[in-house]
């Protein structure tokens, strides 16, 4: 992808966001992307996991914008060092923050203002004073190299251009012997015809879902080891969607086969060898 276009596809990002923070959770689960229906996609509804019965659950920071439960399965220990990236309202901050204790602390990063005021707000409300938001590029994260015992992120990544400089970056702030969980959409296989040129609208509304394989290889060869994934769900499309593209038939060989868009919560370490690049800096 052409640095252009990169930028053209995070301002649109920013621009969708932006619009999302000043709307709550239910307005954006009766949205169509959560925002504008500019888009002609589904809403988040379809995609995100229940965060209600979670310790440290916060109403008002959950804006329904996930598609999984990373912190559930990120192995957070009491005082560790957590860092969110696309904190958003700060949803999966507050979940952490209830894990690390008083004598860990988290660090949310997000591209959108409005985000991290709202995240701010938040945090201020509940006087907490280990849990702060940055504003920031995770493709250069405003963080010094070994900050992380663990890293999360909740169906953001797909949304990000440079997935390689990404997770490069998610290897720069770890630890050695820190790892991620982080839930984001994929695709698997080849997509019908009549939704191959929409599968980015499914996924967010921007163009980003890969290919699980290809998304997996990227995590690899920055340097993480032990990679798995936690979780898997297919994401299942509304007939209403499906019938702007798909005959009956063809709806039904969609819905049976093993082609289509999921989620993942995937796992990986930062080993304590040097095995990367960069790693023993």
């Amino acid at each position: 992808m052409k640095a252009t276009e990169n930028e053209q596809l995070k301002q649109l990002v920013m621009e969708k966001y932006s619009q999302i923070a000043e709307q709550n959770k239910s307005q954006n689960e009766s949205s169509c992307c959560g925002a504008t229906c500019g888009c002609d996609t589904i809403d988040y509804a379809v995609m995100a996991d229940d965060y209600s019965t979670l310790g440290g659950y916060v109403k008002d920071a959950d804006l329904g914008l996930g598609c999984g439960l990373p912190t559930e399965h990120a192995l957070i220990k009491e005082g560790d060092t957590v860092v969110d990236l696309g904190s958003g309202a700060g949803n999966d901050a507050f979940v952490a923050r209830a894990i690390v204790g008083e004598s860990g602390r988290v660090i949310g990063i997000d591209f959108t203002e409005k985000m991290i005021e709202k995240a701010r707000n938040n945090a201020a409300k509940l006087n907490y004073k280990n849990v702060q938001f940055r504003q920031g590029d995770i493709e250069d994260m405003p963080l010094a190299e070994n900050t992380a015992d663990v890293v999360v992120s909740n169906c953001v990544l797909n949304l990000v251009p440079n997935k390689r400089k990404a997770f490069s970056e998610t290897f720069r702030i770890l630890k050695k012997g820190g790892h991620f969980s982080v839930s984001d959409i994929v695709l698997v296989g080849d997509l019908p015809e009549g939704l191959q040129k929409s599968a980015e609208m499914y996924a967010g509304c921007v163009s980003g879902a890969i290919q699980k394989s290809e998304y997996l290889n990227i995590i690899k060869e920055v340097g993480f080891t032990n990679i798995k994934i936690q979780k898997e769900k297919r994401i299942n499309l509304p007939d209403e969607i499906l019938n702007g593209y798909l005959t009956n038939d063809a709806i039904e060989e969609f819905r049976s086969g093993k082609s289509g868009i999921f989620s993942v919560t995937v796992y990986a370490e930062k080993s304590t060898a040097c095995c990367a690049p960069g790693c023993c800096n």
